[in-house]
């Protein structure tokens, strides 16, 4: 178990134990997941509480057992970010079990009690940017081609929203033929070349990658690349990192739909920490993905800057 951040959790005193939160992720290697952290730790800072992450490594039984180590030492309530919807409901019990309110940020779980679920609008961002390819498809007349998603877990919910929104963004131009989905497992960009690579391979008429992740979608567009495809075959993402900054600036990659992952951890644990002090807090909180594109990226940048990037956008 791979355990993050400055002070450990616990402490010698109830009340050092109740000032604790811990804030469970699924991966600390995924950019996403630390600007949520990041998002997370000012949230408890500002309210007077000290955050700790812990490490799942994608990993459910590591992730169980970081949920079994932040009880037993006395957190006061538990953010958690699941490895997907289906491994969640057994953090959710322990939790229960024990009296630890939780907050889950983003990914969703298939059931349990928790306080509230803050997640991005997945679908409505993958349907936005699919919008855009869509239109793009339509002005160059390709809708007769095939499209490819590069996807995320689709056993994550906030997966199978974004496959969903940006299918139907397809068929409202009349692009129904989908080539086989590609669903990641080791999330690198050297994945995502391949699982484009072939795709390319095997459909002449490929005209559009829709990749539910960022890195991966700058593997994809490498792969468009090396097949001397650019300009024949559009790539969009979903998130960001500022190298796909660059690649969208420069017209790479056409566009993505970027969830704001500091924001996502500062309201998780503000509604944590309202909760714990008894006050009411939404059930569900949704947050709006920004769709950027060469076009609007400029007149984004301080927003993105700070909620996407967590002040890392140079």
């Amino acid at each position: 178990m791979a355990i993050v951040g400055s002070l450990l959790l616990g402490g010698n005193t109830a009340s050092a134990q109740d000032k604790n939160i811990a804030y469970i992720t699924s991966s600390i290697n995924v950019q996403f997941w630390r600007y949520v952290a990041t998002g997370a730790e000012a949230a408890a800072k500002e309210a007077g509480y000290t955050l700790k992450t812990l490490d799942s490594a994608n990993d459910a039984k590591t992730q169980l057992q970081n949920a079994q180590d932040a009880i037993a030492q006395g957190v006061a309530g538990i953010v958690l970010s699941p490895t997907d919807s289906s491994t969640a409901p057994s953090v959710l019990k322990l939790a229960e079990e024990a009296g630890v309110p939780v907050v889950i940020a983003d990914i969703g779980t298939n059931e349990g009690k928790y306080v509230s679920f803050v997640g991005s609008d997945n679908y409505g961002g993958a349907k936005g940017i699919g919008e855009i390819v869509g239109d793009t498809l339509s002005h160059k007349n390709w809708t007769d081609g095939s499209f490819g998603i590069i996807g995320i877990p689709q056993a994550r919910i906030n997966g199978q929203l974004r496959t969903n929104g940006f299918r139907d963004a397809m068929k409202e131009v009349g692009m129904e033929k989908e080539v086989p989905l590609q669903q990641m497992q080791t999330f690198t960009a050297e994945e995502s070349f391949r699982f484009a690579q072939d795709m390319i391979t095997a459909n002449a008429d490929l005209r559009a990658i829709f990749v539910e992740s960022d890195v991966q979608a700058i593997g994809a567009q490498r792969a468009v690349r090396a097949a001397r495809k650019t300009g024949e075959i559009l790539v969009a993402g979903f998130d960001g990192t500022p190298d796909l900054v660059e690649k969208i600036s420069d017209g790479s990659i056409l566009g993505s739909g970027m969830q704001q992952p500091y924001l996502m951890g500062f309201k998780a644990t503000e509604a944590l920490t309202k909760h714990i002090a008894g006050e009411n807090v939404a059930k569900e909180i949704s947050l709006p993905v920004l769709v950027v594109t060469e076009f609007n990226i400029k007149s984004l940048r301080d927003e993105m800057n700070l909620n996407v990037f967590a002040g890392e956008l140079k």
